[in-house]
């Protein structure tokens, strides 16, 4: 049956989307605004589900909020994973206004719509701030592996992106963790002359919002460069014969993947991966509308070509695919 949908397939605030689907059953989780606490105020992490991707409802919010200061902090970008019966949500954690305090947590819960209980800190304080977490499965091995994004500070210094493999209980990492990418061209700068960590650097660039999808024996890593604030942020790629890499760049001239639509669509990005009921893969990502009030939750159909892989959209219009 061919997917019918008209971008955004949800109109309200829904940044760094990601879905998962379950059965039938697909469900959507999203930094809500503020910064990752939902409506419910004993949880963050809005809940959307859909049978087709393209028509969504509300369906509640995932992680409880326990600790003691847990409304006085931010919660950004959640992911979850599925292994033996239990579903494990992914996200950032900070006390509000301390961006540069986010760590990576993990929650559990037994059913998609949770609720989550949180259940500690992935990885050692070592790698600072972290965020993006990214949960991905190798089905050549079944091992899990946790991509996310840290700061490095050689080279094109700013926020890159590593892995870590994950523990058979998927509450830690099982061992060190290894670069993915770093920044590797101008479009992925941030901000010129950011004062951050006590000191002003000529350039911050920024690599974020992993997600990894194996191709034809490949393993696809899509990336959003530059600053999320603006219309310039966008989608590229990486490619790899191992999860754990060497990853080499798909291309240095921009966002290949997913960039604007000049005066209707800025900054798509922070993409998950998904597959319709017809077997279509499609992108989930997410896109300000043209007056920048709000980050909305779109869809278009992946393609797979000679170059690497390739987004159709931003699209605006009424689409049908598959």
């Amino acid at each position: 049956m061919a997917l019918h949908f008209n971008n955004p397939v949800w109109a309200g605030y829904f940044a760094d989307p990601f879905v998962l689907r379950h059965g039938e059953v697909y469900y959507a989780y999203g930094t809500g605004e503020p910064l990752g606490v939902s409506t419910d105020a004993s949880r963050a992490f809005t809940i959307l589900r859909s049978r087709d991707l393209a028509h969504w409802e509300p369906a509640g919010a995932a992680l409880e909020l326990t600790q003691p200061d847990a409304r006085e902090r931010d919660y950004w970008a959640p992911e979850v994973a599925e292994r033996d019966g239990v579903f494990f949500l992914y996200y950032s954690s900070a006390p509000t206004g301390r961006d540069e305090l986010h760590r990576i947590e993990v929650a559990a819960a037994e059913t998609p719509l949770g609720p989550f209980h949180p259940m500690g800190a992935v990885l050692d304080d070592v790698e600072g701030f972290c965020i993006d977490a990214h949960p991905f499965r190798d089905a050549n091995t079944g091992q899990w592996y946790l991509f996310f994004a840290r700061d490095f500070f050689q080279e094109r210094v700013g926020t890159g992106l590593a892995v870590v493999p994950l523990s058979p209980d998927m509450l830690r990492a099982a061992g060190p963790s290894r670069v993915v990418l770093q920044a590797n061209a101008d479009w992925q700068i941030y901000e010129r002359n950011r004062s951050l960590y006590g000191r002003q650097w000529d350039a911050w660039h920024t690599v974020e919002g992993p997600c990894v999808v194996m191709h034809e024996a490949r393993y696809y890593c899509f990336y959003s460069g530059g600053n999320w604030q603006t219309k310039d942020y966008g989608v590229s790629f990486a490619v790899a014969d191992h999860p754990l890499g060497p990853w080499v760049h798909g291309s240095p001239a921009g966002p290949v993947v997913l960039s604007e639509r000049k005066g209707e669509v800025l900054g798509p990005g922070h993409n998950s991966h998904a597959v319709a009921p017809d077997g279509t893969e499609v992108l989930v990502y997410h896109a300000w509308d043209p007056a920048r009030t709000r980050r909305r939750m779109c869809i278009d159909q992946l393609v797979w070509t000679a170059a690497g892989p390739r987004c159709t959209g931003p699209t605006t219009t009424a689409q049908v695919i598959g």
